[in-house]
């Protein structure tokens, strides 16, 4: 019946009515189930056979795996090189864009090349090596062999199952270090889709979790195999039980872990910097030391520096110096950056005498995180041990700074954070913080050398812009309205030696040698047996100045002394020629008249009052000039003069123009090329032996190009004479060859040029060349050029640009003098030249007039105690008070018109016309001052202050 009510519910209702349609549906029903056998007997072969199918691809592939061992071995080295956990190569190519500081990317490289080996090491221990066929071994850090080890077992798969991956802790780090809100959760990967996978999102920030225990996890790893115990193996390759890694089995774990986290290159960036805010410099003596610093010792004070923090040598990170100044005035602001700078200054040049010491033998120096409990009594007596003992020092900042950013945020076992916690702290004590102090170190000196490399610039840029010797006659005027000049100077060099003679040096105003004169050794210089030559000598040459150099120390102080008084007596000789004494007839006047014809013969020429001559004797450093007597540029120019001769000449150049004189020092290449190597063996800086040569002649040279482009060159003088060339080799645009070439066609047509415009159209400079150096180089009035007739803005700082291709310095100086187009003043050319000779020299009136009210106000005021040498017009004079031509100009609006018409900005060019009106190519420089007290006893005795002792 059920077997009827089943056929009923599948063929359809039950019809006794209708026998032929029972008798269809029953043989129906008998074929189906016929089928119906059939096809389950089918279904039950086919079943067999697939079984029997499973069990061939079963065996055929172990019988795969077991002919084709390179798949098994890949697929395990994968698995052992875990490169989702070492890096993202989406953020890491981010993170390398963004680096512009060389350690930053110093410390990408270490990290890919710390993954690198350890990748090798699993290749290799698979026999996966790329090229089989290169034997030569590359040599490789055998500090890292254990790591090597440890990777290629696979330890590294196991320690990230309970350790975050090095690249995300770096990422929790620097979110947590530079932004206000800390690490957001909620961030992703770039390249990554939040919406999709289940280990993206918060989970993959944290640690991974374990249900077990480190010990049962262990345990299960080991027998399972995965964790082996590799320094716990005997040589059969049993365990042996005494050994600690036994007990410890993470050991090798926890070193791959710690390893690859201190070369995480963002970890080591921010702890880096929190460790440069946080550790301190100490210094002790050596042996050496104590034997030999006291008070009086250059060193002491530098001995035993205490817990100096390291920061102040480094100027403040940008959101260090943003919470500085939070609320701070823009004048609070800026006084606090002048603060920061010169305490960062002098921090920096304080470990320069560190270094120095250092490298002396007397101190040694200590970098270090602040101690626990502080120093004890006798901390300068302790061993290197004490201040490199991790465990003294407080690594509390660095320490939770890692654990907020390796911690899972909700919590786990307290057993597994102790192995977190033993990571981190490997990690920092052997190799996160010998790295740091190793850095810092070189960061010190880095800093320290960079600012003695700014003072030793700065050093020379004081001598460089040290102007010519004033003598005292000039004085009484102001060096706007009377020039120095080119003046005839007598240099004298002193004997240090007493086998060698002292020499006088005459130099015409040009710098070449008239005469010289030895005094030997042993003679006076005021000796009857030469006080006559000397004043004879000193008649002749009848120099504006005298300058003797200080190398001798105290008997160049004593020279000087006797050669004031010959000066005198010369002066008063020379000055009263013409007069005849009370006691002298007149034979015995005709006589001397006759002596002076013979030994002067161009005196009778001169006007009486020309004829008076004014000198005095000043006392010189001659530093340069003993540098000029002993090198081979020295020995080309004299050949067969002395030491001493040659160094007589160099004082007086040096007086002459010290700018002159550095470039001239300059211009000699060593043996293998390098120009400026003489100015190494100058006292610029007292710690310039410590700083790179390369570095500090970089620094040299560009003081001397600032200089030079400041003060200008006369073009015909220094391509005529030797010691004024070097000057060229400093012009923008120029450099030692295109300078002596520039030499060589200006001898081949003649040696002067009479304006700026014959260097282009004689070819003398290329069109770039000449545009970016003529408007430094001055053709100035000679006597080779006295029939020429020069343009007079030829010697001013004015390109050509503006008064010869637009014209605008003409049309300013027409304008101001508001002339005519009259054809009195000829062509156009002299129309204009005219206008711009009347416009300075009304300008030039007015700088006169200026001085002179300036003086007679303060005058009236404050008595005669008006500081002529003192007094700038460019800057001691208001706007408001100028009341020359050009001045009458409204040049602002004449510039916004033509900035309007399309023409460019001028107003730049038009205030430099009106200046260069009024002070055409003046002088930056403020003349050579006399020798101040303390350097003067420098000088003269050797001693400093650190030198002298009781």
């Amino acid at each position: 019946d059920d077997d009827d009510d089943d056929d009923d519910e599948l063929f359809g209702d039950d019809d006794d009515d209708d026998d032929e349609k029972d008798k269809d549906i029953a043989k129906q029903k008998e074929s189906l189930m016929s089928h119906l056998k059939t096809t389950q007997s089918l279904v039950k072969v086919c079943a067999e056979q697939v079984s029997s199918v499973e069990a061939s691809l079963k065996v055929a592939e172990e019988n795969s795996a077991s002919t084709q061992p390179g798949q098994k071995n890949a697929i395990m080295a994968s698995n052992k090189i875990c490169r989702d956990k070492l890096w993202h190569y989406e953020d890491f190519k981010r993170y390398l864009a963004n680096l512009n500081d060389y350690n930053h990317v110093m410390d990408f490289y270490k990290y890919l090349t710390l993954i690198k080996e350890g990748n090798d090491a699993v290749r290799t221990k698979n026999s996966l090596a790329t090229d089989g066929t290169d034997t030569k071994k590359r040599s490789r850090r055998f500090d890292r062999d254990y790591y090597r080890t440890c990777v290629s077992q696979g330890l590294r798969q196991i320690c990230y199952q309970f350790a975050l991956a090095p690249f995300r802790v770096g990422i929790k780090l620097e979110d947590n270090l530079t932004k206000p809100e800390g690490f957001n959760w909620d961030s992703s990967l770039p390249g990554d889709n939040p919406n999709e996978g289940d280990d993206l999102g918060p989970r993959q920030w944290n640690a991974p979790v374990n249900d077990s225990d480190p010990t049962s996890f262990a345990s299960e790893l080991v027998s399972s195999g995965e964790l082996v115990l590799l320094a716990a193996m005997d040589k059969s390759g049993k365990l042996s039980e005494d050994h600690p890694e036994v007990s410890d089995p993470f050991r090798g774990c926890r070193y791959v872990a710690a390893m690859e986290l201190a070369y995480e290159p963002r970890i080591r960036r921010h702890l880096r910097e929190l460790y440069k805010q946080k550790a301190v410099l100490t210094t002790q003596q050596t042996p050496k030391g104590v034997d030999v610093i006291d008070p009086f010792h250059e060193y002491y004070g530098l001995h035993l520096l205490r817990n100096k923090k390291v920061k102040d040598h480094f100027h403040p990170n940008e959101r260090e110096l943003q919470q500085q100044v939070f609320g701070y005035s823009v004048e609070d602001v800026k006084e606090l950056n002048e603060k920061l700078k010169s305490n960062e200054k002098q921090s920096c040049i304080q470990y320069l005498n560190i270094m120095k010491a250092e490298k002396s033998g007397h101190i040694k120096v200590h970098i270090h995180l602040p101690l626990l409990h502080g120093d004890s009594e006798d901390w300068y007596k302790k061993g290197d041990d004490y201040f490199k003992n991790r465990e003294k020092q407080d690594l509390g900042p660095l320490i939770e700074e890692l654990r907020k950013a390796y911690y899972p945020s909700d919590g786990d076992m307290e057993e597994w954070n102790n192995e977190r916690d033993k990571i981190l702290r490997f990690a920092l004590t052997n190799f996160l913080l010998p790295a740091f102090e190793a850095d810092m170190l070189k960061d010190l000196r880095d800093a320290a050398i960079k600012v003695g490399i700014a003072e030793a610039g700065k050093n020379l840029s004081m001598m460089a812009m040290e102007g010519p010797y004033r003598p005292s006659h000039l004085l009484g005027d102001n060096r706007f309205l009377v020039p120095t000049g080119d003046l005839p100077i007598v240099g004298v060099c002193c004997a240090s030696d007493g086998k060698d003679a002292s020499y006088l040096a005459a130099l015409t105003e040009r710098g070449e040698v008239s005469d010289h004169l030895a005094i030997p050794s042993g003679i006076q210089i005021d000796s009857a047996k030469i006080k006559e030559k000397v004043m004879t000598f000193l008649m002749q040459a009848r120099p504006s100045a005298i300058v003797v150099g200080s190398h001798a120390g105290l008997s160049s102080r004593l020279v000087a002394r006797k050669l004031g008084a010959l000066a005198t007596e010369a002066t008063e000789r020379w000055n009263n020629r013409f007069i005849q004494g009370q006691e002298e007839d007149d034979e015995e006047y005709q006589a001397r008249q006759d002596d002076f014809r013979r030994l002067y013969p161009d005196h009778d020429d001169e006007d009486d009052e020309e004829s008076e001559w004014k000198c005095n004797v000043e006392m010189v450093d001659d530093n340069v000039a003993q540098l000029f007597g002993r090198s081979v540029r020295g020995k080309k120019e004299f050949p067969d003069g002395s030491v001493n001769m040659k160094c007589a000449v160099s004082i007086a150049r040096h007086a002459k123009d010290p700018l002159a004189e550095l470039a001239y020092t300059w211009s000699v290449a060593s043996d293998t090329g390098v120009f400026g190597t003489e100015m190494l063996f100058m006292n610029i800086h007292p710690l310039q032996r410590l700083l790179p040569k390369t570095h500090l002649l970089r620094q040299y040279e560009r003081v001397l190009c600032r200089a030079v482009a400041e003060v200008g060159v006369d073009m015909n003088l220094s391509c005529k004479y030797s010691h004024l060339h070097g000057l060229l080799t400093f012009i923008p645009g120029l450099g030692p060859r295109k300078a002596a070439s520039l030499k060589h066609g200006m001898e081949r047509l003649g040696g002067v040029v009479a304006s700026r415009r014959d260097l282009l159209e004689k070819r003398l400079l290329g069109p770039f060349v000449y545009n970016n150096a003529v408007g430094f180089l001055r053709i100035r009035d000679i006597d080779a050029l006295s029939n020429q007739l020069l343009h007079p803005l030829d010697d001013t700082r004015l390109h050509p640009h503006v008064y010869t291709v637009n014209n605008w310095a003409s049309k300013i100086a027409i304008d101001a003098l508001e002339m005519e187009n009259d054809d009195q003043y000829g062509s156009e050319d002299d129309r204009a030249i005219t206008a711009i000779r009347d416009i300075m020299e009304n300008s030039h009136n007015e700088v006169r007039k200026l001085y002179e009210a300036t003086k007679k106000e303060w005058e009236n005021q404050y008595g005669l105690t008006f500081n002529v040498g003192a007094w700038d017009p460019r800057i001691n004079v208001p706007a408001g008070l100028w009341r020359d031509k050009v001045d009458e100009l409204d040049l602002e609006t004449f510039a916004e018109m033509i900035e309007k018409d399309g023409n460019g900005k001028w107003l730049t060019h038009f205030s430099m016309i009106k200046w260069e009106f009024r002070l055409p190519f003046v002088d930056p420089r403020k003349p050579m001052e006399p020798l101040e007290k303390e350097k003067l006893f420098r000088l003269l005795t050797g001693e400093t202050d650190q030198t002298l002792c009781p």
